[in-house]
């Protein structure tokens, strides 16, 4: 199959039927990108573990877009909404840290595998997984979608 110029187009050695499509080699300026977004989503995630609301509120974009994960669509909350939702949670006693399991980083989006477990006073204890989906604007958090196993 011929290519664009500036594309990649060659048979997958796993599944022979499908294609790989590389769009652009690797290069300084998207190591950088990601190291970006790595640090913008670390910076958001050790915010919420410490339960700061004023570095939550300087990791993230003046309209970031916070989705959460109940069923069926979660709930959507934007800028300062999304504050408030998070300062609610840091002020439940028992929350404990969201435990990072992996992050994948591609450009200026990431999504990071996680672990939540609580023990509240009133005898709830337990844990979930899930990912969250983050995109990175700026240097600063501009998305976070949430998913949770369930």
């Amino acid at each position: 199959m011929p290519a664009a110029a500036g594309i990649l187009v060659r048979p997958s050695a796993r599944a022979p039927r499908r294609r790989v499509v590389v769009i652009a080699p690797v290069t300084a300026a998207v190591v950088d990108i990601d190291a970006q977004t790595r640090e913008a989503v670390e910076r958001f995630n050790d915010a919420v573990d410490r339960r700061d609301v004023e570095a939550l509120r300087a990791a993230i974009t003046d309209d970031c877009v916070f989705e959460s994960p109940g069923a069926p669509d979660g709930k959507r909350y934007v800028g300062a909404a999304m504050v408030e939702v998070f300062a609610k949670v840091f002020g439940i006693e028992g929350e404990g840290p969201f435990e990072v399991e992996e992050i994948f980083i591609a450009g200026d989006r990431a999504v990071v595998r996680w672990l939540h477990a609580w023990d509240h006073a009133n005898g709830d204890k337990g844990h979930v997984r899930g990912i969250d989906v983050f995109r990175v604007r700026d240097g600063k958090v501009s998305e976070k979608l949430s998913y949770v196993k369930g």
